[in-house]
């Protein structure tokens, strides 16, 4: 599995932009911290693609009026800020449907930490939201080793999810995630699609809590106002 790890990480790499495009935003959306989030619109033939993803899991109201899919890293700090923030979005948002994507593009920890995902992901998607929470308890590197010690703390046969993440077509399957990522143009981890429209970083929970409730409000990420 290491020579194999290593060949997906290269894989990964040559389909990872390397130079972010400029991205102004196509909607005034403000970060928490009161800049301009980038954002643009994503085509409804692309983002439709995201729920056929392999590893893709729908998490919170499976029919929920509003959908938000999260591309994420297990390594990258914005992300499990972003996981804890949404864990509070979805209790405070019955309606709220959440697609998880794994998005290995941070080294070889996070492809062998993506590995036991896309094998939970697998075998039991209705867990797969613990697991995920799990995998954020504590500090440090997430890899292989790390995730498999989630699976087992949340019930799971440990030989049974090995075995599957063991198995070389999750290497394509990791590598259909980032190319749609790219098609996205997610540049920066984590990234968000909801209602056509691609939220590049994590604009804070407030932002986010924001865009939500405009899309349940007037169903798109900024409502007009009316003239006064």
């Amino acid at each position: 599995m290491p020579r194999l790890v290593r060949l997906i990480a290269l894989a990964l790499l040559l389909v990872v932009p390397t130079v972010a495009l400029a991205d102004d935003g196509d909607y005034p959306i403000k970060a928490d911290d009161g800049s301009i989030i980038a954002n643009h619109r994503v085509p409804a033939e692309v983002e439709s693609r995201i729920e056929k993803l392999p590893g893709a899991v729908v998490v919170g109201h499976p029919q929920g009026k509003v959908t938000l899919a999260e591309f994420y890293d297990l390594n990258c700090p914005y992300c499990r800020k972003a996981s804890d923030d949404i864990a509070t979005l979805l209790r405070a948002s019955p309606d709220l449907r959440l697609v998880l994507v794994p998005f290995p593009v941070l080294g070889v920890a996070s492809i062998q930490g993506s590995r036991v995902e896309f094998a939970v992901a697998r075998l039991a998607p209705q867990k797969f939201y613990e697991f995920h929470r799990k995998l954020y308890e504590g500090r440090g590197v997430i890899e292989g080793t790390r995730a498999l010690a989630a699976a087992k703390a949340i019930g799971l046969d440990v030989a049974k999810v090995t075995n599957v993440a063991d198995e070389d077509g999750l290497g394509q399957d990791m590598i259909a995630h980032v190319r749609l990522g790219d098609a996205l143009a997610i540049q920066a981890t984590p990234g968000f699609v909801i209602k056509g429209v691609t939220i590049v970083g994590y604009p804070g929970p407030k932002a986010l809590a924001g865009v939500i409730r405009s899309v349940q409000r007037c169903g798109a990420v900024i409502c007009e106002q009316a003239p006064r």
